[in-house]
């Protein structure tokens, strides 16, 4: 063969491979939808669906309260032949029902006041009997919501209240009136007994293995959201319902002056301005678990859910119980979010009597914010929203949808479990070896959130865990890694973005577990093998590239000039105040601002402007006032771009925190800093010299697909 044939050949061959390597790398990979379908079911017209409650009854029809006190029977919610579900009307005049549980024929519902039982009695199809079972008292503010009931084993109800916010120091929560922040016990009988307290905004409540399970968001003294078991006498971190652990039939044994001994309150002093409370960047940051040493009666969590990564506003907390019919996570646990949308997936396991495990996230896409959710009888899960007053990614009003497993084997970790020098990731489907026995494919960090009285809290104390080897067992389904520098009662993120799949070299559907190390198990401590050292065939020295290295000439010492005073820097968190997409201070080379503009936030993740118009070039001073209750940013960014630089934030991960949601991208070309509720910040910007409609967004996790306005730019 001639060497112009071989070296053809090999042309040939080197753009075969690299059309290949293009195809592969083209490739759209599978997403969520491939694996769970979302159906929608239709409302017909004029019925407000804002869903407070579900649950399905024993023949698989669906009941669902509303927010409005309407409560529907909806027939053929499977939507079987073809024919959409009907709805009817079963009962309606009550008070915002945030909950619904059926028990022996009737319907149990968590008004705001009250929990009340309604019965249909003469078989009509409308409930005809309304009995209160307990009436709990109310202070009239708007935050007094009411969630619940979850039947326990023994049939009592478990119902919790939010707490109310002050009038003047607007942000603090409060408990007015007895048992606001609390966990009730209610007998069918009537009979209550204060269980817990320590909530905050107990949305998510629920069944797990027999074990009540409550779930709350970021607020104050809430860094992120989580859940947790909760036993009677607990108490979780809010201190608002301590108000009323004197009392006699209070089984908390804690005072609020424990708590604002150890955690200052940092209420503002008598006869001063009032200010709310900010975070401290340079303060050695304290976790809730460092009260919990001196106060055992502290309860904390048993799985953190990082807020902007894994939700931003718990709600419902539901087990698998179809035995498979829903895919490969029989017995995990399914919580979901309001604020983003979406479902996230709990593994939880047991060491040394005390709950731990591994969240990750499961399905997004929802139509409107995820609230209520009951499993049908065919093993799929419907799914009740609502956002008015809220907000919530999916920007519809309300929705009520099925999820349904294709019964295609998505690629996950499946577990997690806590090994004594490491853990143990579970797959659904074999690894490929090379790429999971590679400690290259995995990256850990640990962290935890300050607990202090400021709305939520900054990721904190954030450190490596290197992963000194990993072992793959034989079948491919585990990977067992050993890690150094793990630490207990911290959050544990676990990368795993390079391993592949064994069948069709797909990456991980999603590729993060956040898991949550409350104790280190003790066992024996997996031995990596020695690492085998090929040895390379040894090849003829070539000295023909070979220099000799140059030799720097040392300059002879100089004597230390006087220190020189410069700015004062804080933690590796803090940014920069002015940075060329940030800048706070009017710029000197400006005489003067052409344009002022102000604009503030509205309940509901809303500005309160949706359009801003501005002259081409002109020198802009931008004035952003966050006078929502949670954190908000504006951005503002090049045409056609807020879709996408929205779910760059999203992805940022632990970074996000730090970097204040603003992605590393050239799409963003001005943005303020994350703003706390009741702070404000103004911007100096020269406009766009091109005339077009551009976007201002907030890239906070789940806030940008509807948090946005336009930024018109004409000449």
């Amino acid at each position: 063969m001639s060497n112009i044939i071989k070296i053809s050949l090999l042309l040939i061959l080197g753009l075969v491979q690299l059309s290949v390597a293009q195809d592969k790398e083209n490739e759209i990979l599978p997403t969520e939808d491939a694996y769970y379908k979302i159906i929608d079911l239709p409302v017909p017209e004029g019925i407000v669906l804002e869903v407070g409650g579900l649950v399905t009854l024993p023949n698989g029809d669906l009941m669902v309260s509303t927010r409005y006190g309407d409560v529907w029977k909806v027939e053929n919610p499977y939507m079987r032949n073809g024919q959409y579900p009907h709805f009817r009307l079963f009962a309606h005049g009550l008070h915002e029902i945030l909950g619904l549980a059926y028990q022996d024929g009737s319907l149990y519902m968590a008004q705001r006041g009250e929990l009340t039982k309604i019965t249909d009695e003469d078989g009509d199809g409308r409930a005809d009997v309304y009995e209160t079972v307990y009436q709990w008292p109310l202070s009239g503010h708007y935050h007094e919501y009411s969630f619940g009931p979850k039947i326990a084993p023994d049939g009592s109800m478990f119902v919790t209240g939010n707490v109310a916010f002050g009038d003047q120091e607007w942000w603090r929560g409060e408990s007015r009136v007895p048992w606001r922040g609390w966990t009730m016990r209610i007998t069918p009988e009537g009979e209550m007994e204060p269980w817990a307290t320590g909530m905050r905004s107990p949305c998510g409540i629920g069944w797990v293995d027999g074990t009540f399970f409550y779930g709350d968001n970021q607020g104050d003294w809430m860094g992120s959201g989580f859940i947790m078991p909760v036993a009677k006498g607990d108490f979780t971190g809010h201190p608002a319902g301590l108000r009323w652990s004197g009392r006699p039939e209070s089984p908390v044994k804690l005072t609020t002056n424990d708590i604002y001994y150890r955690a200052n309150p940092r209420f503002t002093p008598s006869g001063q301005q009032l200010f709310k409370p900010e975070n401290i960047e340079d303060e050695i940051p304290q976790p809730l678990f460092e009260l919990a040493k001196e106060l055992p009666v502290i309860k904390t969590p048993a799985v953190w859910l990082p807020h902007g990564i894994l939700g931003i506003s718990t709600s419902e907390i539901i087990t698998d119980e179809t035995n498979g019919a829903f895919g490969p996570f029989a017995g995990q646990v399914f919580v979901g979010d309001q604020g983003q949308s979406k479902i996230v997936r709990v593994f939880l396991e047991k060491v040394d009597s005390v709950y731990q495990g591994a969240a990750f996230n499961f399905r997004e896409g929802f139509k409107s914010g995820v609230l209520r959710m009951s499993w049908g009888k065919d093993g799929s899960l419907f799914v009740g929203q609502t956002n008015r007053g809220w907000g919530s990614t999916g920007s519809a009003a309300f929705g009520l949808e099925r999820l349904i497993w294709t019964g295609n084997m998505p690629f996950e970790m499946k577990a997690v479990r806590a090994m004594p020098d490491g853990f143990e990731i579970e797959f659904t489907k074999p690894v490929d070896k090379v790429s999971a026995a590679d400690p290259a494919s995995y990256g850990l960090t640990s962290f935890i959130y300050k607990y202090h009285p400021v709305y939520g809290s900054p990721v904190v104390n954030q450190q490596n865990c290197p992963v000194r080897g990993v072992v793959v067992s034989d079948d491919g389904l585990k990977a067992r890694l050993v890690v150094d520098s793990l630490r207990t009662l911290y959050i544990h993120e676990i990368k795993a973005e390079g391993v592949k799949a064994y069948s069709g070299d797909l990456p991980l559907l999603h590729n993060t577990a956040y898991y949550t190390l409350n104790r280190i198990p003790e066992g024996e401590k997996l031995v990596l093998p020695e690492p085998v050292i090929v040895a390379k065939p040894e090849k003829a020295m070539d000295h023909s590239q070979h220099v000799m290295p140059k030799t720097e000439k040392k300059e002879p010492a100089k004597a230390e000039k006087p220190p020189v005073d410069q700015p004062k820097t804080t933690s590796t968190a803090t940014k920069k105040t002015s940075t060329s997409k940030r800048v706070t201070k009017m710029p000197a080379s400006w005489s003067k601002v052409d344009q002022s503009i102000i604009i503030s936030t509205l309940p509901g993740l809303r500005y309160d402007q949706k359009m801003l118009t501005v002259k081409a070039g002109s020198k802009i001073k931008l004035t952003f006032y966050n006078n929502d209750d949670m954190p908000h940013n504006i951005a503002i960014v090049k045409p056609g771009t807020a879709d996408v630089v929205g779910k760059m934030a999203l992805n940022m991960g632990l970074e996000g925190s730090a970097k204040g949601y603003i992605p590393n991208t050239d799409k963003v070309m001005h943005h303020s800093r994350l703003m706390p509720p009741g702070t404000s910040e103004s911007l100096y910007f020269e406009a766009p010299t091109e005339a077009g409609d551009y976007t201002y967004v907030c890239t906070f996790p789940g806030h940008a697909a509807i948090m946005r306005g336009v930024f018109r730019v004409v000449k």
